[in-house]
């Protein structure tokens, strides 16, 4: 029984691949990948000669039997996408499923994923968070999604694709307040770039951008004010709004009208 290997490949950088990656890719009998000609370019750039065979999204039904048929010959695979980790918004949960399903070990080769290096380098809160992938386009579940997103309080990681941003940054618009965004776009690339602001700040400067994208959006943070101030030191509380997008006069006014006080008297404390 062969085995399949869930490599992940560079995002960008092609220096971001690692050495068992290579290993792997150099040891195995086949390779199966997203689009065969992006990968054959980091495999000659490699320099590994190995066979190739299409597996993506329009044929994963089919393509999932001939690669199960190879494995159970003996063979070993390499599962890869164009960029990043295979399953993750790319080709590859249905045949990992399959193997499970079949006793045919599954072993993933770390390494590149876009929606992890964007959020370690957002600033956003990194304890909790849930990865939505695509907006659906589908009206009823796009607005259900969104009710998820304005109602969570994890940090959420978003892909969007460059023609379809502005309409997504305008929904976001309508239901995160002053909640921080930073867009994160052409990681690991020559032109990659961190836009941080909230959702309006965030829309007037995410005009003709291209290349992919992935959104970090800060869980919502109103009801944990509202319910927990107390508990919260002045610096805490000052710093809560600051990162919901307030000015300074603002937060000031919010922190005595939290805690009932003048706000005289909180904002002696920030002089």
């Amino acid at each position: 029984m062969g085995k399949l290997y869930v490599v992940a490949t560079p995002i960008g950088n092609l220096e971001d691949i690692t050495l068992r990656a290579i290993k792997i890719l150099q040891s195995v009998d086949l390779i199966a990948a997203e689009d065969t000609r992006h990968t054959l370019k980091l495999l000659n750039h490699l320099k590994i000669s190995k066979p190739l065979i299409s597996y993506h999204r329009h044929n994963e039904d089919v393509k999932t039997e001939v690669l199960i048929e190879k494995l159970k010959e003996g063979q070993d695979i390499a599962l890869v996408s164009d960029a990043g980790t295979p399953g993750i918004c790319d080709p590859g949960e249905i045949v990992i499923k399959k193997c499970i399903e079949e006793k045919i070990e599954v072993i993933p080769i770390p390494g590149a994923c876009a929606m992890i290096n964007a959020l370690i380098t957002s600033g956003i809160d990194t304890k909790e968070f849930c990865f939505f992938g695509f907006l659906p386009l589908n009206k009823k579940l796009r607005k259900n999604k969104l009710e998820e997103i304005k109602n969570s309080r994890k940090t959420i990681i978003l892909y969007e694709a460059p023609h379809k941003l502005i309409s997504s940054l305008n929904d976001l618009a309508e239901i995160l307040e002053n909640r921080q965004i930073v867009l994160a776009r052409e990681l690991t690339k020559i032109h990659e770039e961190f836009i941080r602001g909230n959702s309006i700040e965030i829309l007037e400067k995410a005009k003709d951008l291209k290349g992919e994208i992935v959104l970090i959006i800060e869980g919502n943070r109103k009801e944990e004010a509202k319910n927990n101030f107390e508990d919260l030191t002045l610096e805490e509380h000052y710093e809560l709004y600051r990162k919901q997008g307030f000015e300074k006069k603002e937060i000031i006014k919010k922190i005595a009208k939290d805690r009932k006080v003048n706000k005289n008297e909180i904002y002696q404390n920030f002089l």
